[in-house]
């Protein structure tokens, strides 16, 4: 997306945007862990809805005449207009929204080739693993590339892609301290109790699946000790 480049003169954004040019900008070069932010996005899409749905607005008794799921009275005779502040049926959600002050619990790094990911472990839970859960996010997936945990709730649906920004209007009351304990990478499909597959393995034991797999990697592997004999 295109990104307004702030401070200084037209010459100094140019040379500040000539540096960035082919290079990545990793999140943590942005922001840091324990700092407050804005989240902007569209909300979750609802469609044309009625005033119930839209509104909240109660329902007419049993039998009304035309409807029921209507406004009574939309106003007086005069003015004679209907006034901005009457509930009227029309497009619900999919409308652009800001979250102001999300405090960014942790910010994690994809790891390096070959390394182990530690990106969920913290100074009470030393378990190495990562942010994904077993199984992956519901309706996402698998996490692979930097990504941020931020307190509260953003908008919109899973994989639509939201704007970060350093906060407009800073929060005036005292900064949570942003150090996690832990962070629970059971799965959420059901009713995980496993943190790794490490784990899970341990306690389940070896599954039928797993053994045909062991099987089959000693077979091949005897194939290719008898081939090069």
């Amino acid at each position: 997306m295109e990104i307004q480049v702030n401070g200084g003169s037209v010459a100094d954004k140019v040379a500040f945007a000539s540096t960035l040019l082919e290079k990545p900008v990793p999140v943590s070069a942005v922001f840091t862990e324990g700092e407050k932010i804005d989240v902007l996005g569209a909300t979750k899409g609802h469609g044309y809805e009625g005033v119930v749905a839209r509104w909240g607005v109660r329902r007419l008794p049993r039998k009304t005449h035309r409807g029921l799921r209507k406004v009574a009275c939309i106003g007086a005779w005069h003015p004679s207009r209907v006034n901005f502040q009457v509930a009227r049926a029309g497009q619900d959600g999919y409308h652009h929204r800001t979250e102001r002050n999300k405090q960014i619990y942790r910010v994690g790094l994809k790891p390096a080739e070959g390394a182990k990911d530690t990106s969920a472990s913290t100074d009470v839970d030393l378990t190495e693993k990562g942010i994904n859960p077993l199984g992956g996010f519901p309706h996402y997936g698998i996490v692979s590339e930097d990504w941020l945990m931020i307190k509260g709730a953003v908008p919109g649906v899973k994989k639509r892609a939201l704007t970060l920004r350093k906060t407009i209007i800073p929060d005036r009351r005292r900064q949570e301290p942003a150090g996690l304990k832990f962070i629970d990478t059971s799965s959420k499909f059901g009713h995980g109790r496993f943190q790794t597959w490490t784990e899970k393995q341990k306690w389940m034991g070896k599954t039928a699946r797993r053994a045909r797999i062991e099987e089959l990697e000693k077979d091949k592997a005897a194939t290719a000790a008898t081939t090069t004999a």
